[in-house]
């Protein structure tokens, strides 16, 4: 297949060029060139999709088969629409990452690709469910992406992939690389609610193939929940670190008490039930295959021991506890 690849240099967007071109397609990536090199083999276009003029002038470079679009996490739903009224005489199938949170009910209830979705016009501004709280503006603005790409180009044309969690080497989030750094540094170690807590992060290389060979439809692209705990993943961090730590679990309650920011002072850790309640069969059915998060957490680790840090991102910094806090609550546990 002849592939558009709308990013191409940053976390997923590098795993769907490197996957696509190891199965013999041909990659054109369209961004910027600003942020990091092109992945070996790719055909690079450079432009900026918010420019309707270097749209056009990539649209001439067409047709394609296939457009994965990962790139569209800080843009409006304007913006989506315009570069997909761009691209929709010269592309036979769009996909399009959104999130989880383009459901109404996350992280509150459990959900399944029926689930509604919010409500967003197809031409929002960033404005757009400004006020509402970050999860729901961010929610709102996806919705409204997946909107427009469907009333471009139709149901029969468009796959809409709604991931949870994604980590593995080129994590620019800093989730996974603060709990193996942690680990690392071994002592008590303060861990979130249960051990038994199933949690349903997904490989970046499982998203990224299941980006090119999904069928069209809408998908929750997660791990099944029965694949992992909270528990699992720390336990696969103190063994690809070698880390000599000993986990310490704190009940949710305790840690709400203590003040600790669900889901960035301890990364992954949230009491709504529904966060890690996704179901993800649609998906598996479509052939999606997930594989143990041991090896997710293993080449992670290995990554970042060649120093080649991922793309600076503000998110980074936001995610982990202090010392000091941490043994503060170590110190009420016993």
């Amino acid at each position: 297949m002849r592939i558009l690849l709308l990013g191409g240099t940053w976390f997923l967007g590098k795993a769907v060029a490197r996957d696509a071109l190891a199965t013999g397609h041909v990659v054109t990536v369209f961004n910027r060139g600003l942020s990091a090199p092109d992945v070996q083999g790719t055909q690079a276009v450079r432009g900026d999709r918010t420019r309707v003029d270097d749209l056009d002038r990539l649209a001439r470079q067409g047709p394609w088969d296939l457009v994965v679009d990962t790139s569209a996490s800080e843009m409006s739903p304007r913006q989506v629409l315009t570069s997909a009224r761009a691209l929709e005489p010269v592309a036979r199938q769009y996909v399009y990452v959104s999130t989880v949170n383009a459901y109404t009910g996350w992280p509150k209830e459990p959900l399944t690709e029926e689930s509604p979705v919010y409500g967003a016009p197809s031409d929002a501004d960033r404005d757009y469910g400004d006020g509402m709280g970050v999860t729901v503006h961010y929610g709102m603005q996806k919705a409204g992406c997946e909107r427009a790409i469907r009333e471009t180009f139709g149901e029969q044309r468009i796959t809409i992939l709604r991931p949870g969690v994604i980590l593995g080497p080129g994590e620019y989030v800093g989730r996974l690389p603060w709990w193996l750094n942690r680990c690392a540094k071994g002592g008590d170690i303060l861990a979130p609610g249960s051990p038994e807590q199933p949690i349903q992060p997904i490989d970046v290389r499982d998203v990224a193939r299941f980006a090119i060979t999904a069928p069209t439809g809408a998908f929750n692209v997660a791990a099944p929940q029965d694949l992992c705990t909270m528990n699992d993943l720390l336990l696969s961090c103190l063994t690809a670190t070698r880390g000599d730590g000993r986990l310490v679990y704190a009940a949710d309650e305790v840690l709400t008490a203590h003040g600790v920011r669900e889901w960035t002072e301890l990364p992954l850790w949230r009491t709504s039930p529904g966060t890690w309640a996704v179901d993800t069969r649609h998906a598996q059915a479509a052939g999606l295959v997930c594989r143990p998060l041991a090896e997710t957490v293993v080449d992670t680790w290995a990554w970042m021991q060649t120093g080649k840090g991922p793309v600076l991102h503000p998110r980074w910094d936001q995610h982990g506890i202090t010392p000091a806090k941490e043994r503060e609550i170590l110190a009420v546990l016993g």
